[in-house]
């Protein structure tokens, strides 16, 4: 198993940065991709136009997400892996961390380029332009 430690630190307050990721309309407006996330424990999500699935698993507002998630590229029978963010605030920033876990072995590079390529890159333009 692989596992993905990243963190970038944007200037938007934590509660507004963990409010657009489970919100459809903002999460699919900083990655460019199609959304429809949820804020509830245990609802299910898709993003990046449905190329990306998974559930909400742990939610603490502002502060902390948990999901199962996965790709179509996953096989059938590879279970889901985990991510975990934590949203940091300090002085109106925040430093949003990513731990991305239970990942197949060979997929943690491919996987870390597409969270710099169509996350941390196109949140920080579009947080930045506010």
């Amino acid at each position: 198993m692989e596992k993905i430690k990243m963190s970038i630190t944007l200037p938007v307050k934590a509660k507004e940065l963990y409010d657009a990721w489970l919100d459809s309309k903002k999460h699919s407006a900083f990655t460019g991709g199609d959304a429809h996330v949820s804020k509830k424990t245990n609802a299910e999500f898709t993003a990046w136009d449905e190329y990306i699935s998974g559930t909400n698993i742990e939610l603490k507002e502002g502060k902390f997400i948990k999901q199962s998630w996965r790709t179509v590229e996953f096989k059938k029978d590879t279970p889901d892996s985990i991510l975990e963010l934590n949203f940091e605030e300090k002085g109106g920033k925040t430093k949003l961390s990513l731990y991305h876990y239970d990942l197949q072995k060979g997929d943690g590079k491919k996987y870390e380029q597409g969270w710099k390529n169509h996350y941390f890159e196109p949140m920080k333009a579009y947080f930045s332009s506010k």
